[in-house]
């Protein structure tokens, strides 16, 4: 059984290589665009901690799934597998109401597709974040 499934994996990587020659290239570009995206979203999250503005949870939302996104394809995976799970284990777990979920994914989508931050940004906060 063992050898078969060397076989199987094997054949699909060579069917892989031989049908675009660069797809190594590809899948390490998706990871470290992933692995940076993520460092993105940690960052806006940090950032969030800091400014501690009443508020602000939706923009800094927003930004970090902005920064991930703008990363490349692995970038843009990683802000909706974190932002999606966040939101999951906000609404299972602590029991945060619906709406207040469906806000926040509506930023986590504007961030990823580029929109304007500003739509977010609360009243007073301050410039430098």
């Amino acid at each position: 059984m063992r050898f078969f499934t060397c076989m199987l994996f094997s054949s699909l990587v060579l069917c892989a290589y031989s049908q675009t020659p660069n797809w190594f290239t590809r899948s390490t570009d998706f990871i470290r665009d992933a692995v940076q995206g993520s460092q993105d979203m940690w960052d806006a999250y940090s950032v969030m901690r800091e400014a501690n503005y009443k508020g602000s949870d939706k923009y800094f939302h927003a930004r970090g799934n902005r920064d991930a996104a703008q990363r490349g394809p692995g970038g843009a995976w990683a802000a909706k597998v974190i932002s999606d799970a966040r939101e999951t284990w906000q609404s299972d777990v602590t029991g945060r109401g619906a709406e207040d979920t469906r806000a926040d994914q509506e930023a986590n989508e504007w961030g990823r597709s580029g929109g304007d931050l500003n739509r977010y940004r609360p009243t007073g906060l301050p410039q430098k974040y």
